[in-house]
């Protein structure tokens, strides 16, 4: 009779215990990083309802801006490591900590999926006395300080592509601050400056309208958006250290979320990077699909980190050195 009646208790415990559930059991937040209409905004609200297909859940996306990105990943890090908040953001937090913008990066996260980067590009005013990268070379050094570059700021991509630039090649060049990239060029379009290192998505109307011309892609490859124009390698192989580097948009959960949760995240992000429409959508822009996850997305973290921390900490612009926070230098 013990034995029945133990053997009863145990058949109703597993009767009645609740199933596991399985995620996700409730909707997920999105935390976009930056602000609605600009290109993260746009990638994370194209690319998330093809990825909800797979998960089998809704991704109620919400924008939270400030602190150049800062005030999401903070918010994003103090959420519990369970899944349910996303961060979707870009590059700018890997440079944090060399920038004196805060102490919590990437390292905090882990990559579900880095889906796109743009590609910078150097474009020129339609005047300017040179037509190739190498012929501004030429005139930069016969006329040091006299052709004027576009900048957005210190850490933002003109003054990084400057920087890069100047780190291989003797290019005394004077830099003319605006407050964002689409200022900067249309001050290129008018004569203002000379010369701009943008992202392609931004210029590529301008030059297929024949408003500024292209000089060369800060890449290793050419692009199909732009066919005719060539790769910087072409000309100055040594670039390929820190290349490719650009923009790029990814999304992220807390360190220590649940493996199977990882995974399934990834699965379902991944498959919505490969829906037809998305994919358009990344060739209109010029964006460069990238797609990964896991160990691959770490190691381009990871270098993206090491080339741009060193190249603004060397171009003067970093307030700490790489080194206090063991970020390498770039071999």
């Amino acid at each position: 009779m013990k034995t029945l009646f133990t053997g009863a208790l145990a058949a109703l415990a597993i009767t009645t215990a609740p199933a596991l559930a399985e995620y996700p059991e409730k909707e997920i937040q999105g935390i976009i990083q930056w602000g609605a209409g600009g290109s993260t905004d746009t990638v994370m609200r194209a690319v998330t309802p093809h990825a909800e297909e797979v998960l089998g859940g809704k991704v109620v996306m919400q924008n939270m801006t400030g602190g150049v990105g800062a005030i999401a990943v903070k918010f994003a890090s103090a959420q519990d490591a369970d899944g349910y908040t996303l961060l979707m953001g870009a590059e700018n937090p890997l440079l944090y900590k060399v920038m004196g913008l805060g102490d919590i990066d990437y390292s905090s996260f882990v990559p579900v999926n880095v889906i796109a980067r743009g590609v910078p590009i150097l474009v020129a005013n339609n005047d300017a006395p040179f037509d190739t990268l190498e012929e501004m070379v030429a005139y930069v050094q016969e006329n040091p300080n006299e052709v004027k570059f576009g900048s957005t700021g210190p850490g933002g991509l003109p003054s990084v592509v400057t920087a890069m630039l100047q780190s291989e090649i003797e290019l005394p060049v004077t830099a003319v601050p605006y407050d964002g990239d689409g200022p900067a060029l249309t001050a290129l379009q008018g004569g203002a400056i000379d010369v701009m290192p943008a992202v392609l998505g931004a210029s590529i109307e301008a030059i297929k309208a024949g408003r500024i011309k292209p000089l060369a892609l800060i890449d290793t490859q050419a692009n199909e958006a732009l066919p005719d124009v060539p790769p910087i390698t072409e000309a100055y192989p040594g670039f390929e250290t820190y290349l490719p580097w650009g923009p790029f948009f990814g999304v992220f959960v807390k360190e220590g979320t649940p493996d199977d949760v990882v995974a399934k995240l990834s699965e379902a992000y991944a498959a919505g990077v490969e829906n037809a429409d998305f994919q358009q959508l990344m060739d209109d822009r010029g964006f460069q699909v990238m797609n990964i996850s896991g160990d691959e997305a770490q190691e381009f973290l990871d270098k993206w980190q090491s080339v741009t921390s060193w190249l603004v900490y060397d171009a003067g612009i970093a307030k700490a050195s790489p080194e206090e926070f063991d970020i390498p230098r770039p071999e």
